[in-house]
């Protein structure tokens, strides 16, 4: 950093300064007069440092060493700046930037040309990460010469370090899954369905989190901003979206719970659910079907028939309303609705209606049918890919889940409560085995054959979600199907349909966690899918 003190500052070439230091003249005079405005900069004195410039790469800090005896008053500190080991991970470790006149207002710790965090891990821990200042209380002459320490530093107070953090991530998963997202709009999350930890969360577009670091922080910001690809939306938590097929095995597992169906109900499909005019259609498979067979070929007239029966049940709800809500409970029950608590800045809730929103809407007259869609992942139904992720950990330990983190350990503490605890669901465990099994059977048979690895039980469901443009290409999936490693989902905008890019994604991350490295034949699925772009109508990046 370049700071100053005022009453140490002789007349000096305002023009000269500026070259020196790669800055506009203007910029510099501007500088000046921010720092002397106490409603910008209370802790203002002509007698201490004040930060002029800061983030001086160590070029143009040569240059201006050689000409600082031209210039009294002016010093060269040394600062610790954040540096980043990896081209990836930015929506994660997020970044730091100088605080705002808010920031100094809210917080009495922050002073002018101070640091805070930003986005990411850095806002979120950004009191463990910032540690505490130092105190030195220094005497002076009347010319402004330091003395020495008041009382010998009596009152003086070592600074202490900010405590360091240990994430979850598996930074080759997460590069992988960059490199298979080029091109791409979505989201690709995995976690490890027995302690939470989020093992990759990746969004793109992405960008390089260096860009965030250093004096082109600012104009770097500034063009990410205005991308039309909005790379620093993180839509692995930002990102709502219907999570179409995925949805299904959280209504097999209400429908179980509830009585509506068991294993051998049996609904039947003709390209669809048709009834009383209206059609819901579905491709060609065998029909009738049970929850399991349906789950495989990811029937859609088989949810439609048991959420119409589940919403129609006055016999068991009384009305349409207590039996909607029933439903909504289930899905709050799955991390739905809510925000999970992911320790970043910024989650999104997505959307599961109630029955006071269909009353809002059709004014208390509707049915099963009025909102059939839900059934099968659609209609007013949003998720953010973090919670499809979450459904797929839930499955895997058969019916609970402990809310997603990427900080694994913060030294010297214990992690809070919510990042350990388990979250149990509505359903009970004997339900879950059932989809188990249908996910199962997905993969070894049914709509996810292309996620299926030789050697390791992987359980998947697609998702084809609709869309006003090319529909969205989903999966949902964990392995391996006892001792689950990994639960995944990947989602992919305007992708066509699950088996296009969702099942092959999905694939390859769980093969590279659980394997360490990607097969020969599977670098080269890896490299074709990488090579893919999707066109969205905007300008190529």
């Amino acid at each position: 950093d370049i700071t100053v003190v005022m009453k140490e500052v002789e007349k000096f070439d305002t023009l000269e300064l500026a070259i020196s230091l790669g800055v506009t003249k203007d910029f510099l005079v501007k500088r000046f007069r921010d720092i002397r405005d106490r409603r910008l900069n209370p802790g203002y004195s002509r007698y201490t440092h004040q930060v002029l410039l800061t983030q001086l790469s160590s070029e143009d800090c040569a240059v201006f060493r050689e000409k600082l005896f031209n210039f009294p008053g002016f010093y060269i500190q040394a600062r610790t700046v954040r540096q980043y080991g990896y081209d990836c991970g930015a929506h994660i470790l997020g970044d730091i930037a100088e605080v705002s006149k808010g920031e100094i207002e809210d917080d009495s710790y922050y002073k002018r040309g101070d640091f805070i965090g930003k986005l990411g891990v850095e806002r979120s821990y950004e009191k463990q990460l910032r540690g505490e200042k130092g105190v030195e209380i220094l005497l002076r002459d009347a010319h402004g010469r330091i003395q020495g320490n008041y009382m010998n530093g009596a009152f003086d107070k070592a600074p202490v370090a900010g405590k360091n953090l240990k994430l979850s991530l598996d930074i080759e998963l997460q590069a992988l899954g960059e490199r298979l997202l080029e091109g791409k709009i979505g989201s690709i999350v995995a976690i490890e369905p027995s302690t939470g930890e989020v093992l990759c969360l990746v969004s793109s577009p992405s960008y390089n989190p260096h860009l965030m670091a250093g004096r082109h922080r600012g104009e770097n910001h500034l063009k990410l901003s205005e991308d039309p690809w909005k790379p620093l939306l993180n839509r692995a938590i930002m990102g709502t979206y219907p999570p179409g097929s995925t949805f299904k095995t959280s209504q097999a597992l209400t429908f179980l719970q509830e009585g509506i169906i068991n294993t051998e109900t049996l609904y039947p499909c003709s390209h669809g659910f048709s009834f009383r005019g209206l059609h819901v259609g579905c491709h060609s498979h065998g029909s009738p079907l049970s929850v399991i067979p349906a789950l495989a070929t990811s029937c859609n007239a088989f949810f439609c028939w048991g959420l119409y029966y589940m919403i129609g049940s006055r016999s068991k709800y009384g009305s349409v309303q207590n039996a909607m809500n029933t439903w909504r409970d289930y899905m709050v029950s799955m991390g739905f609705g809510y925000p999970l608590g992911i320790d970043l800045p910024g989650e999104k809730r997505g959307m599961i209606p109630n029955a006071a929103f269909y009353d809002k809407a059709y004014r208390g007259s509707w049915n099963g049918l009025t909102i059939i869609s839900i059934s099968i992942g659609q209609g007013e139904v949003t998720l953010t890919p973090l919670q499809i992720a979450n459904l797929g950990a839930t499955i895997a330990n058969r019916g609970y889940y402990i809310t997603p983190h990427v900080v694994k350990k913060v030294e010297d503490q214990e992690l809070e409560q919510q990042y350990t605890e388990k979250h149990y669901t509505k359903v009970d465990r004997s339900h879950y085995e059932e989809v188990v099994q249908g996910m199962r059977a997905a993969v070894l048979g049914g709509t996810c054959r292309g996620a299926n690895l030789p050697d390791i039980e992987v359980c998947g469901k697609t998702g084809t979600a609709q869309n006003k443009g090319k529909d969205h290409s989903a999966f949902m999936g964990f392995a391996p199907m006892n001792n689950p490693k990994i639960a995944i989902a990947v989602y992919v905008e305007n992708g066509g349909f699950g088996a296009v890019y969702g099942v092959p994604i999905g694939k390859l991350m769980m093969e590279k966690y659980l394997k360490g490295e990607l097969s020969p034949q599977s670098q080269l699925q890896a490299d074709e899918i990488q090579k893919r772009r999707i066109n969205y109508g905007l300008q190529e990046r």
